[in-house]
């Protein structure tokens, strides 16, 4: 009798402990499989058939004590490692870059804390930012581009600040997927990881390679183009003195070699408000001079013809004033209020729009066909030499901003980007800067002088960096990577503004870009200067 009985608990003790066994793997294998790690084969699809039945088997034939002590047992392993491995899984599918353990799990939290602590800025202060991309120096070059263009210029500026305030919508909606319930979450940082993403899987490191190529193109030209106007404005300002414009261009470039000792730009910082404030009322001192001369304008000399040859680089010129796309996933991502984001595009380029098609307009009538590149080469020299020397000041003082930008983008590609970097780290266990490395900074910065030398063409580098990058940034690639990345979302006419901005883009891009190739190889054939 004691041994029947003896027999009959061990079965049940043995079948509750099988139908344990199956429920968990069965369930398990389910999770792991919902998840992506691998498929369902056959004998887990039957498990999941037979969960119901070995649940209720197990609930029926278990004792209570038996139950509690599986319970315990269960939820502690689920404590342990199934509930951090989810955890791992979901950051990992929703970024793409976290791997699935517990280490990652603590750091996310880590993350999170910062990205809290980490000081966030109102939708008036990041508009502030992109006035100041989209409104600098480089309206100087506008009048030019309606003295080739006339009307269609004006409206060359209008269509301009419509793509572009476009385009940057477009690329912050690349940022983000919907997850489960239908929400949008923020799965990328940076342009960098939206040009990955449409590249992958294939290739998927090729587009942030080519949109890095692109930002230093574009960074390194803005400060050519920095020194390039530094060096005309002061030979402008001073003709009597027997200094030639490639030397002020070397003084100026004496003054901007401490830029390579840079580590951060805390102390550059202070002064953009001030250099912002300066540049707009040096605009305001040229409208107040332009509007003395209002007698005078020369309605008859805006034309609605062009400059076949010459439009093209005007085109350049005004894409690359309204250039801000490289750094607004960074912007909109420290917005106190990301849903303020397109409110705030929407303001700051009707602004830019209004003030730069005043002051190019007003600027033209003034001088019609003598309108030189730099409009502030116009002015009396009573004034000029007042004027160019606070632009001098705020270009000199705005040329360590992309020059760190570049450096910074040069050294995770190159210097920093883990086993897969080409050269050595240019930084010590210490973090400090080793004594090469601070020689290609020094270098930069000489390279960026030299181009000014050569080619001391402002409208010209202008129109050319526009046309090469300028419109690849702010027009090309954010329509191709919103086709590409919300192709089963965008209605039919979201289709339409992608692939027009795309064709437009890319023939104003490559006739920008021929023409001025044109225009700077005939001014250093004949040797002609600004």
């Amino acid at each position: 009798m004691a041994t029947v009985i003896r027999s009959k608990i061990s079965n049940k003790i043995t079948n509750a402990a099988n139908t344990v066994s199956n429920k968990s793997q069965a369930k398990v294998s389910g999770m792991f499989a919902k998840l992506g790690f691998q498929a369902a084969t056959d004998e887990e699809g039957l498990g999941f058939a037979a969960c119901d039945d070995l649940d209720y088997e197990y609930r029926q034939g278990m004792q209570m004590d038996i139950l509690n002590t599986e319970g315990a047992g269960g939820e502690g392993e689920g404590e342990g490692g199934s509930e951090g491995m989810v955890e791992g899984d979901s950051h990992y599918q929703r970024d793409g870059t976290r791997h699935p353990s517990s280490s990652f799990k603590d750091g996310g939290a880590c993350d999170e804390l910062a990205a809290q602590d980490k000081p966030k800025i109102t939708a008036w202060e990041a508009g502030w930012n992109v006035t100041n991309a989209i409104q600098g120096m480089f309206v100087l070059g506008l009048p030019y581009a309606i003295l080739h263009g006339g009307y269609l210029g004006l409206f060359l500026i209008i269509f301009a600040a419509v793509v572009c305030c476009y385009t940057g919508k477009i690329l912050i909606a690349c940022l983000y997927e919907e997850n489960e319930d239908g929400e949008l979450v923020r799965v990328r940082d940076s342009y960098v990881d939206i040009a990955n993403a449409c590249c992958a899987p294939r290739f998927p490191s090729l587009g942030g390679h080519v949109v890095n190529v692109a930002q230093i193109i574009e960074l390194v030209m803005t400060c050519i183009l920095y020194v390039v106007v530094s060096g005309n404005l002061m030979y402008n300002s001073f003709p009597s003195l027997p200094v030639s414009q490639k030397a002020w261009s070397i003084i100026a470039t004496a003054a901007l070699l401490p830029c390579a000792f840079l580590k951060n730009l805390k102390a550059v910082s202070k002064f953009s408000l001030l250099c912002t404030l300066a540049h707009f009322v040096i605009n305001i001192l040229v409208i107040a001079y332009c509007l003395s001369r209002a007698r005078d304008w020369a309605w008859d000399k805006v034309k609605f013809y062009i400059d076949v040859k010459k439009f093209p680089i005007s085109i350049g010129i005004i894409v690359f004033s309204y250039t801000s796309q490289i750094f607004l996933p960074s912007l909109e991502g420290n917005m106190q209020k990301p849903s303020e984001f397109h409110c705030m595009m929407n303001w700051t380029h009707i602004a830019a729009c209004i003030l730069k098609g005043l002051f190019a307009l007003v600027a033209y009538l003034t001088w019609a066909d003598a309108t030189k590149e730099v409009i502030t080469d116009n002015l009396p020299s009573t004034i000029r030499a007042v004027v160019n020397i606070f632009l001098v000041a705020k270009a000199l003082l705005s040329y360590p901003l992309p020059f760190f930008a570049a450096v910074e983008v040069l050294e995770k590609s190159l210097f920093q980007d883990g086993g897969r970097a080409i050269f050595p780290d240019c930084y010590g266990v210490d973090g400090r800067l080793k004594s090469w490395g601070l020689g290609l900074r020094c270098a930069l910065v000489v390279f960026t002088l030299l181009m000014a030398i050569y080619v001391p063409h402002f409208a010209l580098l202008m129109g050319l960096t526009g046309s090469l990058t300028g419109a690849g940034l702010c027009f090309l690639l954010p329509s191709l990577f919103h086709l590409k990345l919300m192709w089963r979302k965008l209605l039919w006419h979201q289709v339409f503004f992608d692939v027009a901005i795309f064709v437009i883009g890319g023939i104003c891009s490559i006739s920008g870009f021929i023409h001025s190739m044109e225009g700077l190889v005939e001014a250093y054939k004949y040797n002609i200067q600004d």
